[in-house]
């Protein structure tokens, strides 16, 4: 059978046949696309003619298409439906793509081509795109001399293998750490959806007429919430918390020690200090300084707030409070305190209104795009569903799939991900992904959610219009491919609309009686907005120094204890609270080890919300959910990727450089 990888799809928008495709068509490819575009850069290389832009950097940007398609599609099963062979192909392939990087940024005669462009007459993303690419070179150790080139190229490799091997064994950490309940008075609280779902799990792993509460990735189980046995509690936070650092085959503390050193080494190779000294050189913050400056000046503020918040939820136990208890009673303190029952809410949020009537409605009456099913397509699961995204005029803008629901073969958390990247110069159109790690209803009832998984579809979605509404030349700028300290604005800016009074009408709805969430609950649930932010603040913050701390350390710092470091940096950094984790613990957290995606990154979910939160502002001193605001926001920042300085689009729509008074008010920072 012919590989259908090898050629470019015919389906809409290049949506990869999955239902053709075995799991050797991907090996095959991405080794085909890997062969390929090494002779398309042999051919730029080898040209006689002098460097310009059209024969060196936009020969460049056409290079590559076999590798992108193949890989794109790859990956997207590696994170959402991986099979043990799909796995096994992840191991080899990551090396191979590790050290095709090397083979392209460590090329002298590709990066001699780039100097010598002329770029005193091109446009200004023409002018840019050249820019990009030569501080790409640099950084990669284009002018190190072959030694140390030698040597960079075999770190890449391995810290290529440490993120693969991480990410397999947290992934199979958290089905291990399931916890099995078997009498049925273990899940009092609970509602009799949860229940129900406990049971197919249970059933599914072979222990049929039990009950197996599964794991998401953060360190907090929202069930936690629920559960009135405070034994299974306990059971269930202590699960979550070890995962990772205990003796045993998925145990990672190994990879953790050697992906730190190797990424110090990197790092003083490129004449960093630390590892994060080169990422933050890549960011929109100026400097490390700014990031650890602007993490510490929030810290002591967040630690007071949770610090009140403890106090008011022992009084409300009655007795000293455990880790495992906080969730149990700050759900009850909303419930006294501001009467919210948040598991009473859940009937108002099936998943099918809060994408359709919510998510897929802001976007509407915002942009004017339209969401139409396209049943005739296939994702790769049958989960996966496709709709077609159209624009006000009616013509297409690619297509948006989701994937909403939990499996074994996904890892957990939430993310979006392209298959396709809009760009002129290659006459492509978006095709983008959300997965969600929702737990699946039993057959014939609706996937009933949390407020928090309200917020993941909107933030999520918001990340697909960042794709699906790219207008760029050129792939390199498509979309979401922003400093990793912008990607995450456009998602949180999104998050604004769940609780805007005409979307939130619009969607939450009862799913039997069709009845609109009472008025006098929607006051109190904003009215109640504000507690939990001591717990959300500092579980978050606890996370992000946690990063730092890991790579700001020099080549000769790393500890031999894992553990103990994580401790000793968090009380360092003055956010060490007895009663709540980081959000991540260094066992399980897999932004960073696994890949190098937010390595050294994490800060910038609150340093996107400083933008975030200054656009809220805006959005509402000029009316809120208007085609006007949509369209502005649209046309310059949405649309423009990172074709242009990304703080400048923030500028240019904002009228000014963004103030963080907003994110303080917002997280009850400002008085704390």
């Amino acid at each position: 059978m012919t590989n259908p990888l090898l050629t470019p799809s015919e389906l809409p928008f290049g949506l990869p046949p999955f239902a053709d495709i075995s799991p050797e068509h991907y090996a095959e490819a991405i080794d085909a696309g890997l062969a390929a575009q090494l002779q398309e850069i042999t051919a730029i290389t080898g040209n006689s003619e002098p460097p310009t832009f059209e024969n060196t950097a936009a020969a460049m940007e056409r290079s590559g298409q076999l590798l992108a398609r193949a890989a794109a599609a790859f990956f997207t099963l590696v994170s959402a439906d991986a099979s043990e062979e799909i796995r096994e192909i992840e191991t080899d392939v990551s090396p191979k793509l590790a050290e095709h990087q090397d083979a392209i940024y460590l090329n002298s005669g590709l990066y001699e081509r780039f100097l010598a462009i002329d770029t005193s007459s091109l446009d200004a993303a023409s002018a840019r795109l050249v820019e990009e690419y030569l501080k790409e070179f640099r950084q990669s150790g284009i002018q190190l001399d072959q030694a140390s080139q030698d040597r960079l190229r075999a770190i890449n490799a391995e810290l290529s293998r440490l993120g693969t091997d991480y990410g397999q064994r947290v992934k199979e950490g958290m089905k291990a750490a399931a916890v099995l309940v078997e009498d049925p008075a273990g899940l009092a609280g609970l509602s009799t959806e949860d229940i129900a779902t406990a049971a197919e799990a249970a059933k599914e792993a072979g222990a049929d007429g039990k009950y197996l509460l599964g794991l998401i990735q953060p360190s907090n189980q929202p069930v936690l919430a629920s559960l009135e046995d405070r034994e299974v509690r306990r059971r269930l936070y202590e699960a979550s918390v070890s995962r990772g650092i205990e003796a045993g085959p998925l145990d990672v503390r190994d990879l953790i020690e050697r992906t730190v050193r190797l990424r110090a080494e990197k790092a003083s190779l490129l004449g960093f200090p630390n590892f994060a000294e080169l990422i933050v050189d890549r960011q929109t913050a100026p400097d490390l300084a700014a990031v650890q400056g602007m993490l510490t000046k929030l810290a002591p503020a967040a630690m007071r707030n949770a610090h009140a918040e403890a106090r008011a939820l022992a009084e409300v136990a009655g007795h000293s409070l455990e880790p495992w208890d906080w969730a149990y009673y700050s759900a009850r303190v909303r419930k006294e305190r501001f009467q919210v029952d948040e598991q009473a809410l859940r009937p108002y949020f099936s998943l099918e209104s809060v994408l359709v009537n919510g998510a897929f409605h802001a976007a509407t009456q915002l942009y004017g795009v339209t969401f139409h099913q396209r049943s005739d397509l296939q994702g790769y699961h049958p989960d996966v569903r496709v709709w077609e995204v159209r624009d006000g005029d009616g013509s297409s803008l690619g297509l948006f799939l989701g994937d909403y629901f939990s499996r074994e073969t996904k890892r957990g958390g939430a993310w979006m991900n392209s298959l396709v990247d809009q760009s002129h110069l290659l006459g492509t159109r978006a095709v983008v992904i959300n997965n969600l790690n929702i737990s699946k209803p039993a057959p014939g009832e609706p996937a009933l959610l949390t407020l928090d998984e309200v917020r993941t579809v909107f933030h999520e979605f918001g990340h697909a219009l960042h794709g699906l509404f790219s207008d760029v030349a050129f792939p390199r700028f498509s979309g979401t491919s922003v400093p990793r300290d912008f990607v995450e604005y456009p998602s949180q800016v999104n998050e604004m609309w769940l609780m805007w009074p005409e979307v939130l009408a619009n969607y939450a709805r009862h799913h039997v009686t069709d009845q609109p969430l009472p008025g006098e609950t929607v006051e109190k649930l904003e009215a109640s907005l504000l507690w939990g932010e001591g717990f959300a603040t500092t579980e978050y913050l606890g996370a992000a120094l946690l990063d730092m701390a890991w790579h700001a350390l020099g080549a000769e710092e790393i500890p031999e204890d894992i553990m103990d470091f994580e401790s000793r940096s968090l009380v360092d950094s003055g956010i060490a609270h007895p009663l709540i984790p980081p959000r991540y613990r260094s066992g399980y957290f897999q932004h960073i080890f696994a890949g190098a995606g937010y390595a050294a990154g994490y800060y910038s979910y609150i340093w996107s919300e400083v933008l975030d939160a200054d656009t809220v502002e805006w959005f509402k001193d000029n009316g809120g959910l208007t085609r006007a605001n949509g369209d502005h926001f649209r046309q310059e920042l949405l649309s423009r990727g990172n074709s242009r300085d990304p703080l400048e689009s923030f500028r240019i729509f904002r009228g000014r450089d963004a103030r963080i008074e907003p994110l303080l008010k917002r997280r009850g920072l400002d008085e704390a």
